[in-house]
């Protein structure tokens, strides 16, 4: 339960209270949106979860994947490395905004390509909440990307 509400917190309310704090314009809310998911999403979620595989593995491991042998935990902890690395990316666009695309291309296609992942397989609730949260991150990166590409 609690991570479906941190998740939550990170992917719609944290972006949103943030884009409505700069009070956008009519027509200038998505890439201001956008923005702030990237730093939400892709910054601190995604720094936040390479801290815990980091430290410990077990708990993706068997949360997630409901993988039980700790012959797991150094991959775990390897997808750790990878979500630390482009979760500060997405944190670094709050001083570095040039940034921003990068981040949001880099982000944006890992939840897609993880929510690809949770598509092929049987889910427990808590990874199809996962895979529907992965495609709107996804889809609206997206989106914004190729708007500014």
């Amino acid at each position: 339960m609690l991570f479906i509400f941190s998740v939550t917190v990170f992917l719609f309310v944290a972006p949103a209270i943030s884009t409505a704090l700069q009070h956008p314009h009519a027509g200038t809310w998505f890439p201001l949106f956008a923005r702030w998911l990237t730093f939400w999403a892709c910054g601190v979620r995604l720094f936040l979860a390479g801290i815990r595989q980091t430290i410990q593995p077990g708990f993706t491991a068997k949360e997630i994947f409901q993988l039980d042998d700790a012959r797991a935990y150094p991959i775990v902890r390897e997808v750790g490395f990878g979500n630390l690395a482009m979760g500060l990316l997405g944190l670094a666009t709050i001083i570095r905004p040039v940034w921003l695309i990068p981040a949001a291309l880099t982000g944006g296609l890992y939840y897609g390509l993880a929510g690809l992942i949770h598509l092929r397989k049987h889910r427990n609730p808590a990874e199809t909440f996962t895979l529907l949260t992965d495609f709107w991150v996804f889809a609206i990166l997206a989106v914004f990307v190729f708007r500014n590409f």
